[in-house]
């Protein structure tokens, strides 16, 4: 089994109901985060081969693939899939748990440049 490790974190801001996050799309909100981590890890970039992220509540205009649409507005590759996971209050930490057991299992795309040793 691979070994799993939490390089860095990132999170949306926490907002209220109907409060100033209010008219903010899911979908720009989560590629603020990509962006983000991006930022801070660049070498991630290259190496990004899927997107897992939690969305708790979708509904009306945002009940699409958030993960997908936030990995195409961070400017992600195209190539690159993503995955929204719903278990309402719970989705950030099942998006972990999800990503996490993939890894473990050796399920998961990586992007690796070809001289890597991996």
């Amino acid at each position: 089994m691979h070994e799993v490790l939490v390089v860095d974190a990132v999170r949306t801001p926490i907002g209220k109901v109907r409060g100033a996050l209010a008219h903010v799309r899911p979908d720009d909100l989560a590629a603020h985060v990509l962006g983000a981590l991006l930022e801070r890890q660049p070498a991630c970039r290259e190496a990004l081969g899927e997107v897992v992220f939690g969305c708790t509540n979708q509904a009306g205009e945002d009940n699409r693939n958030v993960a997908r649409m936030a990995t195409l507005l961070a400017g992600l590759p195209y190539e690159v899939p993503a995955v929204t996971v719903n278990r309402l209050c719970g989705s950030g930490l099942e998006a972990v748990a999800s990503a996490a057991r993939a890894i473990r299992l050796g399920n998961w795309r990586w992007r690796l440049p070809a001289a890597s040793s991996r």
